[in-house]
């Protein structure tokens, strides 16, 4: 319960997305009646699971999404922040006109190139963007990326830095991005120290 006031108090107004894997409806429940109320999952078999709790809750699925689960979550999230592909982007986009939903998406980036990682390129960026201007079923957010997994400050925060400036310079043409998610447990302070607008937390939650 300290972490999550420290957590609180460094936020100050930046979202928190409680990432709620292997979490049992109880302690997701906790933190509802906190008044929090953006919940991530990244698996879509465990987010189903969950979906009959209080209906107010923002589901963000977060982790890499398959176009065979996408009909299955659609109905139930409010936003998809792991979107890594123009196909995935399309595929999104049919399926939520099939159901009459404007879906909110984030794009998401690998910028520190890492090959386990997904995501596009800084150079991919107002190419995809531009693509994606003709898919009336999504609604582009903003941009979400992880921190390199590394020991050195300094190169997390190089990345974290060039986030930044990727939202900045695509917000200067598509003014209604307003969410930049980036920073975890282990990395949420410097993802702070670079203006993220949204962190995703879990593990020192609930530890």
């Amino acid at each position: 319960m300290n972490k999550y006031k420290e957590i609180k108090k460094d936020l100050k107004n930046i979202d928190l997305c409680i990432v709620t894997k292997n979490r049992s409806k109880e302690e997701i429940m906790h933190y509802y009646n906190l008044n929090e109320r953006i919940f991530g999952e990244n698996r879509a078999q465990e987010l189903l699971t969950k979906v009959d709790l209080p209906n107010d809750i923002k589901w963000h699925f977060i982790g890499r999404l398959q176009t065979n689960k996408v009909r299955s979550i659609l109905p139930y999230v409010d936003c998809i922040q792991s979107v890594d592909s123009l196909r995935l982007a399309k595929f999104i986009n049919k399926e939520a006109k099939r159901i009459d939903k404007v879906v909110n998406v984030l794009i998401q980036f690998n910028l520190s190139q890492e090959e386990t990682k997904t995501g596009l390129s800084y150079e991919d960026a107002f190419d995809f963007f531009k693509q994606c201007e003709e898919l009336t079923n999504i609604n582009i957010k903003g941009i979400m990326l992880m921190g390199p997994n590394v020991d050195d400050k300094e190169e997390i925060k190089k990345v974290f830095k060039q986030g930044r400036e990727l939202f900045d310079s695509l917000k200067l043409k598509y003014n209604t991005l307003d969410t930049l998610s980036m920073g975890m447990s282990d990395d949420y302070k410097l993802a702070i120290e670079e203006n993220t607008t949204m962190v995703r937390i879990g593990s020192i939650l609930f530890n």
